[in-house]
């Protein structure tokens, strides 16, 4: 088994407060070790916060010639998809075969949806037909479609992005893991447990197979915020007040998904994961500030490299 591969999440904090010295960031970030950036996405969420994940992406991307960047995830229930079509061919073509498309349909906040016309009770169905859609249009063939909400005829986005970049579909719902198997080529999970995740990748592979498809290796992801400190209570205590302050709901509502203490600590418990089928880990680090969350997450995937005999990707060129 070769060894997963860990990434950081930059939280739209982290990224305005490297504006203009972004290579300075993402070089910091290749030289620790860590395989890939993971960025949100939002129009307006809760109180109007958000930055937009495929602005997000580009910016990074330019600012390194080989370190990959991807969403995680990119609310596509908010947009047309032949935009958003348009907006990834032209960020391949800046930076080929460095992008993967996180994308989910939403919900925490249903005023989002609101906002961009969206009825929140059909942003299943809507976000289905949506990265239905998204992934003809990015093929560069000619696209004429009728469905519940989009209509398109003999519609084309070319040039079309070579490679094309892994569509990785996100959510907990039953409904989530149909739609990740029926039009995805990977599923990204949060707030489960390693035995829940292992199911979830069961699952995937029953609704591929369940229309035809096959897919290759999956790189399952998991997407998780992280405590560091030199212990336990000390790395609970720093990552429980800005969860609690970010999702607006109790820590015990959360903490048992919350890996903390050391780096050791925190990739122990990872480990259960990989055993279950994750290949990829996006992680959210709190606790003494960004640089030690970076050096942190590079430390992890050391070890998850030493523990399961990999190779780590070498982003740092």
């Amino acid at each position: 088994m070769s060894a997963p591969r860990i990434g950081i999440v930059l939280r739209q904090e982290d990224v305005e407060a490297h504006a203009g010295r972004l290579p300075q960031l993402t070089d910091r970030i290749a030289a620790a070790g860590i395989d890939h950036v993971t960025v949100g996405d939002h129009v307006s969420f809760a109180s109007g916060r958000g930055a937009d994940g495929l602005v997000q992406a580009t910016a990074l991307l330019c600012s390194h010639r080989s370190l990959p960047v991807e969403t995680g995830i990119y609310v596509i229930t908010l947009r047309h998809p032949a935009p958003v079509a348009r907006q990834i061919a032209t960020l391949c073509s800046l930076a080929p075969g460095r992008f993967t498309f996180g994308v989910g349909i939403g919900g925490d906040d249903p005023r989002e949806l609101e906002l961009c016309g969206v009825d929140p009770r059909t942003r299943g169905a809507r976000g289905s037909e949506a990265i239905e859609l998204l992934r003809a249009l990015i093929s560069g063939e000619e696209v004429t479609y009728a469905g519940r909400f989009f209509r398109l005829e003999r519609a084309a986005i070319r040039p079309a992005p070579e490679p094309p970049p892994p569509i990785v579909v996100g959510g907990r719902s039953d409904a989530a893991l149909k739609r990740a198997g029926r039009l995805g080529d990977a599923w990204i999970g949060v707030w489960v447990s390693p035995r829940r995740f292992a199911a979830a990748v069961e699952r995937f592979a029953e609704h591929a197979a369940a229309v035809d498809r096959t897919v290759t290796e999956p790189e399952h992801v998991l997407q998780l915020w992280a405590g560091f400190g030199t212990d336990p209570a000390s790395a609970r205590r720093a990552v429980a007040p800005v969860m609690e302050a970010a999702y607006d709901l109790p820590v015990e509502r959360f903490e048992r998904y919350v890996p903390c203490g050391r780096p050791a600590d925190v990739a122990a418990s990872l480990a259960p994961f990989v055993a279950a089928g994750a290949r990829k880990f996006n992680i959210v680090p709190e606790g003494g500030g960004l640089e030690a969350g970076i050096d942190a997450i590079g430390e992890i995937g050391e070890l998850l490299v030493n523990e399961y005999g990999g190779k780590a990707a070498n982003v740092s060129g």
